[in-house]
């Protein structure tokens, strides 16, 4: 007596409801994945043998490996709810990480299980069920659909006169009303090319003035004259004059140029034991920026920034200093500003990119929240940290310049 098929037995139980269990050899088991044999109305299944169901993607079986096991059948109803993601989860839990069904799959397997389907095109018939003689080649799974077109092409390729074809006036009305709703999907290149001129006059408006500034640059950087020197063509930083400053004159080279935070009382010190007793009153800043263009070629140039720590240092570079200001640094005192073209926080901080410096372990200063300043937050021991920290800055400040006054950026 032959063994009953596997996808009948599954199809029956499922459908009258009746109960399913698992065993390991001749001994019930708890679950599906420490199981050896699905039992299926007293009728045991070995959940590795095949079924009749072919994979995905196969069109002619040649042997066992082409079909869906018992298990994968079965675990594609069990877990009938579950999403996609979770679905594929327990597939792999329990044993399957190749070989289970897959989740467009999943519906169709279901539904002929349930009854819910007649038929299944990926279900190979059995051989009581087939009318192919024995010993015939068995043919593709779509072999079926095509033999029942092929009467149909054949009337169309021997009339003797191919009629014109007429749309329904009723399908005609349809797609129109289909058409009224359609949504045009667009890509990048559609939205560039747009439907309409743009007007980009606003934008240019905004530039107008910057523009004006790099042309006079330009204009005014082949004459050389008394009143153009080498100073005005490069940016400013200021810096507070407060002696409790973590940022002085005394220690602001090393810190910008060397990336090494000294303590100004330190740096202070050494200055006087090699004879400096006072600082300068404007300090160069030389640092070295390296570009690389998009063919990958490196170019290392050197721009200079001239430090200050007073309006009267600040005057020596000329009426139009204040357009040459990049960056203020700030201890969080209002009186610092009192002299400056912009006396008031909000307003400076508009202009001018502001840092405010402080500990790494101070806590926040209330008085800057609404500032518009950057914190630069120091360790006082780390030191190894000072370049990272001192990169930032420096990073922070190409990104302000560029976009507020390019024309003090040295390519």
């Amino acid at each position: 007596m032959s063994s009953p098929d596997a996808l009948i037995t599954l199809r029956q139980a499922i459908k009258e409801k009746e109960s399913i269990t698992y065993a390991e050899g001749n001994s019930p088991c708890a679950t599906l994945a420490n199981a050896s044999h699905i039992v299926v109305s007293s009728v045991s299944l070995a959940k590795s043998s095949p079924t009749r169901y072919l994979k995905t993607g196969v069109t002619n079986a040649t042997g066992p490996s082409d079909f869906f096991s018992v298990e994968a059948v079965y675990l594609a109803w069990l877990l009938r709810d579950a999403g996609g993601a979770e679905y594929m989860k327990q597939a792999r839990e329990n044993g399957l990480a190749v070989g289970f069904v897959s989740v467009t799959e999943r519906k169709n397997v279901v539904d002929w299980l349930e009854g819910r389907s007649q038929e299944n095109i990926r279900i190979v018939p059995l051989p009581s069920d087939s009318t192919t003689p024995p010993g015939s080649p068995s043919r593709p799974i779509n072999a079926s659909v095509s033999a029942s077109r092929k009467p149909h092409a054949e009337a169309l390729t021997s009339s003797p006169s191919k009629r014109r074809y007429v749309a329904d006036s009723h399908d005609v009305e349809i797609v129109k009303k289909i058409k009224q709703n359609e949504v045009e999907l667009r890509d990048r290149n559609t939205v560039l090319r747009g439907k309409k001129p743009n007007n980009f006059s606003s934008v240019r408006t905004v530039y107008a003035e910057k523009l004006k500034k790099m042309k006079e640059v330009s204009k005014n950087g082949s004459v050389t004259t008394s009143a153009t020197t080498a100073e005005n063509l490069y940016p400013i930083i200021i810096i507070s004059s407060s002696p409790t400053a973590l940022i002085t004159m005394h220690n602001v080279r090393r810190f910008l140029q060397e990336s090494t935070f000294e303590p100004s009382q330190d740096a202070r010190a050494r200055a006087a034991a090699e004879g400096n007793t006072r600082p300068e009153d404007m300090i160069p800043i030389y640092r070295k920026r390296t570009h690389i263009d998009s063919s990958g070629k490196e170019t290392e140039t050197h721009a200079r920034y001239y430090v200050v720590d007073s309006v009267e240092a600040l005057s020596k570079f000329g009426t139009d200093a204040w357009d040459r200001v990049v960056c203020v640094m700030t201890t969080g005192q209002a009186w610092q500003f009192r002299p400056y073209k912009w006396n008031e926080p909000i307003q400076l901080f508009h202009h001018v990119k502001g840092i405010y410096v402080s500990w790494a372990n101070d806590p926040p200063n209330a008085k800057i929240k609404d500032w518009n300043v950057m914190e630069l937050k120091i360790d006082p021991h780390r030191r190894h940290v000072d370049k990272s920290v001192v990169a930032h800055f420096w990073k922070t400040l190409d990104t302000w310049i560029v976009s507020n006054k390019p024309w003090l950026m040295k390519t």
